[in-house]
């Protein structure tokens, strides 16, 4: 093999951005099928895996200010999916629980979740999905990213105040 066939390819930030920006276009085709935004989705699946969680710990995780986060949980709310109490041990904070429906809506969404990412990985092998994925676990881990979430360009620094992005769509259902 010539030095040339050994070097890897030039443009894989630009590919895994490609790539990245037509899988969150299909998730959205396929959450609105289903009602719901990649932000609603997300909002789910965080309250879904962690009943309890407080509004505060849910918009900091999902990457967006805790004004977008009380506008999600209230439409999410009158939608019957989620339901706000009052914390037992901090009266100033809410706890987050999915209602039935929500639960419902939650499986359907993991259902939809597969069939996306089945369709994304089409054509590869099981070798190369393999491959795949513990590339890409490696890249988070060493650019510090949550694996559950996706939501700016960069990790968020401890002296970064409170973030104002508006797209915290975890499509990892």
């Amino acid at each position: 093999m010539s030095a040339e066939q050994l070097r890897p390819p030039r443009r894989i930030a630009f590919l895994l951005s490609q790539i990245g920006a037509h899988v969150s276009e299909r998730f959205a085709e396929r959450c609105r099928q289903l009602g719901l935004t990649p932000s609603e989705a997300a909002v789910l699946r965080l309250v879904g895996r962690t009943p309890g969680l407080s509004q505060r710990s849910l918009a900091d995780r999902v990457g967006t200010a805790p004004s977008r986060m009380v506008t999600l949980i209230d439409d999410l709310e009158e939608r019957g999916l989620v339901a706000r109490a009052r914390s037992s041990t901090d009266r100033r904070n809410y706890e987050l629980h999915l209602t039935a429906d929500g639960q419902v809506l939650l499986a359907g969404l993991r259902q939809v979740a597969e069939a996306h990412e089945n369709e994304i990985l089409d054509g590869l092998t099981p070798e190369q999905i393999g491959h795949l994925a513990a590339a890409l676990q490696t890249l988070v881990r060493v650019h510090s990213l949550d694996p559950e979430v996706h939501h700016g360009t960069r990790p968020r620094q401890p002296d970064d105040g409170p973030s104002t992005l508006s797209r915290g769509d975890g499509t990892g259902t």
